[in-house]
C-alpha cells in the first residue's frame, strides 16, 4: 500500500468541521503530477473531490481538467470504505480513479471512456463490425470526457455534451453518435463491476424525440445516369463504384466487400453475388456477412467489371480505388468530397447522398409493381423496413394499378 499523506486542516473529522461551509472545494493535496484531492464542507458530510488536469485542451471546454465528487468524507458517519471514507482511504480511491497508483493490491486503474472506446473498437473488429462506430464519436467529444473514468460520468455533464451538438448535426445523426458511446459504455460496464452509473449514460444520453421519420432522397432515371456519369467524370474507379450502387442499389459497405470471383459475367443475364450486411444485430455477424445473395446488372456494367478484375486474383477485391486501395468499412470518408461535387454539379436536392442511389433503386421497384418480398430480397433488407420507409410509394404504386 503506498504511504498516505498528512494535511493538518483535513486529515481528521475535528479539524474539518472548523472549515466554513462553502460551495468552493479546499485545497487538498497533490497526489501526482495533474492530481488533487479536494474538500468540499457541506451542512452533513462534506465531500472528497478528485481534481485531474487531463493533458490537453477539449473541443468545447478550454479548461483543461475535469473535477468529481467521489465520496463523502467521515466528517459525522463512521467510514464504509465505499460511500464514505476517511482523509487516508480518499488518498488512495483518488489515486485509482487517477490512473496514477503504486498500489500493490493488483487493482486496475478504472477505465476512462478514452479506453471504453478503444475496447470497443477491438471488439467491433474481433465482431467482423465496422471500427468506425468506435472512432467518430472521438471527434465530438472532448478531452475532459475522454479523459474521465466511466464510473464517474454524471447523466448531467453527458446530456450537456449531447444537447451541444444539437447546432451541428441532425438529431438522428446525434442518436446515432450517442449510441455508439452507449455501447461502448455498456461493454465497460460488463467487464468492471465497478461501474455502477448505468443510469448516466441511459439518462444523459437518451434518444431524442421526433427523429423516426426518415427523408430518402429518391432521384429520377435521368438524375441517376447524371449523377453516375459525373461520377466518372471526377474519377473513374469510383465512377465505376457509384454505377454498381445505382445499378444493385446496395449498401456502399456490400460494394466494398465484393471480390472478383462474384462477378457472373453471363452474357445476357449477368449478375453479382452480393455480400450480406450482417444488419440486425445478431451476434453472428461475421458468418451472416460471409453468405451472399444474387442481384442481376446490367450487360454494360457487367463488361465494366470484367475489365476492371482482369488479371487479379479471384479472392481480390472487384471494386478498388484509383490508388489501388480497396474501399474498407467505410467508404464514405473516401469519396464524400466527390458526391457534394456530383449534386452541385448536377442540381438535385442537396440532401442527396450515395444513399439516394439506393433509396431510387428500391423505388424504382415498387412503381414498377414488382412484390414486395423480392424487393427486399435484392436489397438485402426485410418487408418491415421496405413498409416502415417507402410506404408512399408502395401506396402510389397500387393506385396507378
Amino acid at each position: 500500500m503506498a504511504r498516505s499523506q498528512r494535511h493538518s486542516k483535513l486529515d481528521s473529522r475535528t479539524a474539518r468541521l472548523k472549515l466554513a461551509v462553502r460551495r468552493k472545494p479546499y485545497n487538498g493535496l497533490a497526489l501526482a503530477r495533474g492530481v488533487l484531492l479536494l474538500y468540499r464542507r457541506n451542512k452533513g458530510n462534506g465531500s472528497w473531490v478528485l481534481k485531474r488536469a487531463t493533458g490537453k485542451t477539449g473541443k468545447s471546454n478550454t479548461s483543461g481538467y475535469w473535477t468529481n465528487a467521489f465520496a463523502e468524507a467521515d466528517d459525522f458517519d463512521a467510514s464504509n470504505g465505499t460511500k464514505i471514507m476517511t482523509f487516508f482511504e480518499a488518498q488512495n480511491e483518488a489515486k485509482k480513479l487517477a490512473g496514477r497508483t503504486d498500489d500493490a493490491s493488483g487493482d486496475t486503474a478504472p477505465i476512462t471512456l478514452d479506453g471504453a472506446l478503444t475496447s470497443y473498437r477491438a471488439d467491433l473488429i474481433a465482431r467482423d463490425a465496422n471500427p468506425y462506430n468506435a472512432e467518430h464519436p472521438r471527434v465530438h467529444l472532448t478531452s475532459v470526457l475522454l479523459s474521465k473514468p466511466v464510473q464517474l460520468l454524471t447523466s448531467a455533464e453527458l446530456k450537456k455534451w449531447r444537447d451541444s451538438l444539437l447546432d451541428t448535426m441532425a438529431k438522428s445523426t446525434i442518436n446515432r453518435l450517442c449510441g455508439c458511446v452507449c455501447a461502448a459504455l455498456e461493454l465497460a460496464a460488463q467487464h468492471d463491476k465497478r461501474i455502477q452509473n448505468r443510469e448516466a449514460w441511459e439518462t444523459g444520453l437518451a434518444a431524442l424525440p421526433n427523429t423516426q421519420v426518415a427523408r430518402n432522397v429518391i432521384l429520377s432515371d435521368d438524375t441517376v445516369r447524371a449523377f453516375v456519369s459525373v461520377a466518372y467524370g471526377l474519377d473513374e474507379k469510383f465512377g465505376l463504384f457509384t454505377d454498381t450502387m445505382a445499378v444493385t442499389g446496395a449498401r456502399p459497405s456490400q460494394l466494398s466487400r465484393l471480390c472478383v470471383e462474384d462477378l457472373r459475367d453471363h452474357p445476357v443475364r449477368p449478375k453479382v453475388m452480393m455480400p450480406k450486411s450482417g444488419k440486425g444485430g445478431a451476434r453472428n455477424r461475421a458468418e451472416k456477412k460471409l453468405e451472399r445473395y444474387s442481384v442481376p446488372i446490367t450487360v454494360e456494367l457487367a463488361a465494366r467489371l470484367k475489365l476492371a478484375a482482369k488479371g487479379r486474383a479471384g479472392h481480390a477485391p472487384l471494386l478498388l480505388q484509383s490508388d489501388g486501395r480497396p474501399w474498407g468499412d467505410n467508404p464514405g470518408q473516401s469519396y464524400h468530397r466527390m458526391v457534394d461535387k456530383i449534386v452541385t454539379a448536377i442540381g438535385c436536392d442537396p440532401d442527396a447522398t450515395m444513399y439516394a442511389l439506393r433509396h431510387s433503386s428500391i423505388v424504382r421497384m415498387l412503381t414498377a409493381s414488382v412484390p414486395i418480398r423480392l424487393v427486399a430480397a435484392l436489397h438485402n433488407t426485410s418487408v418491415k423496413m421496405i413498409e416502415k420507409h417507402y410506404s408512399l410509394h408502395i401506396t402510389s404504386s397500387m393506385a396507378s394499378l
